[in-house]
């Protein structure tokens, strides 16, 4: 995820304090990894560099003075382009488990256990996610399909993984 982007994407609804973003962020997209307060100002100081957000103002108080961001026409723009850009797919080609499972073959260690030790662990996340979702709003929801989606294709790729062992054993033999 773009942290800079996003941040100037929730800048869009009107200019905020760096306190406020980051409150914003952890309520919107940092339910498992929370940004921390250097994260927001050392992104913030980029993105006033970068000409893409201004200081709407400055507030002295008890403590430093608090700078109010507002997002820029440039920043506008850059968010609107970075919205209509595609990700690139991941296609997972290098996967630690698979280099595991090669691994164990070589070294003449049993790669079956290996498999079953990731399937169990895929089948915890799964109940853990599928919890998550039942109890949460429909961002949880989403979020957590997005995630079942992906464990569910790892647990294929694991049984199809576990069925072609000896296939697999012998091709990386040679």
């Amino acid at each position: 995820m773009s942290i800079g982007h996003t941040l100037l994407g929730l800048l869009e609804s009107g200019p905020r304090h760096g306190y406020d973003l980051k409150r914003a962020f952890d309520a919107k997209f940092g339910h498992d990894r929370p940004l921390h307060y250097g994260q927001v100002y050392s992104t913030m100081s980029r993105l006033l560099k970068n000409g893409l957000v201004e200081v709407d103002g400055i507030e002295a108080g008890g403590g430093p003075e608090r700078k109010r961001y507002a997002i820029t026409e440039a920043g506008v723009t850059d968010v609107a382009q970075w919205l209509a850009t595609p990700e690139k797919p991941e296609p997972y080609l290098q996967s630690t488990l698979y280099t595991k499972v090669v691994l164990a073959l070589l070294t003449e260690r049993d790669a079956a256990d290996i498999l079953d030790t990731q399937r169990s662990e895929h089948l915890r996340s799964m109940r853990v996610l599928t919890d998550r979702k039942r109890k949460g709003d429909l961002a949880d929801q989403l979020i957590c399909d997005h995630a079942l989606f992906h464990l569910e294709a790892d647990l294929r790729w694991l049984e199809l993984t576990a069925a072609r062992l000896d296939k697999l054993r012998e091709a990386v033999a040679r």
